[in-house]
């Protein structure tokens, strides 16, 4: 929202996030008692805007997508972007855009617009995804390890380094999942899939909470 948003803009902001529900938010209270600070901590970063975008990113189209996200991804894994807006890989000509809430349109922001206006009439897709996924973060020393238990891939650091995103199952739900530093992991499952893959963690993270055995 601009700084001489009027009260009436304000209001809206205000009416569209009072409307809003997170898919997760009722277990805002187990993550927290369920987290070992320091070992492994759950939260949700609710209402995270998030554009899914078609676009050959070597074609005009593309530069102009890229100069709108501070770039688009060459390859699998890649995130590209600085600061607050990123973007996944999701495919050769697929991404999603990242970004925090208040860069969504209907809160004073202009991601969704500045992407629509960059794409033009140029073969490609924007679409507004952010009510489509929630975002868990994951963090600490045992994060890697909660997700050991049921992630197939290599996630030791020499394999899946740190900004890396990719797409992958946790408990047989499919989400993407980004190492965003050493001990840190953000997971973005479906939104109908929250209450299950939230659970799904907490029940994992429970040896962690207990005196280890000698």
């Amino acid at each position: 929202m601009a700084e001489t948003a009027t009260p009436a803009e304000t209001a809206h902001v205000d009416r569209v996030r009072g409307a809003r529900r997170s898919p997760a938010e009722h277990l805002a209270d187990a993550f927290t008692s369920g987290s070992v600070p320091g070992t492994v901590t759950l939260t949700e970063i609710p209402y995270q805007a998030m554009v899914g975008v078609r676009v050959h990113r070597t074609s005009d189209a593309g530069a102009r997508v890229a100069s709108v996200t501070g770039g688009l991804p060459a390859a699998c894994g890649d995130v590209t972007g600085s600061g607050s807006v990123n973007t996944l890989w999701l495919g050769p000509t697929e991404f999603m855009v990242v970004a925090p809430e208040e860069a969504h349109d209907s809160l004073g922001g202009s991601l969704v617009s500045d992407l629509t206006t960059a794409l033009g009439g140029d073969a490609g897709q924007v679409v507004d995804l952010s009510a489509n996924r929630t975002t868990f973060e994951l963090s600490g020393s045992h994060a890697r390890a909660v997700l050991e238990k049921t992630c197939a891939l290599d996630l030791h650091p020499r394999v899946f380094k740190t900004g890396t995103a990719v797409s992958t199952e946790l408990a047989h739900i499919p989400v993407m999942l980004w190492k965003t530093s050493d001990e840190s992991y953000r997971i973005f499952p479906r939104a109908s899939f929250a209450d299950f893959l939230g659970r799904w963690l907490l029940d994992a993270m429970r040896e962690y909470a207990s005196p280890e055995v000698p």
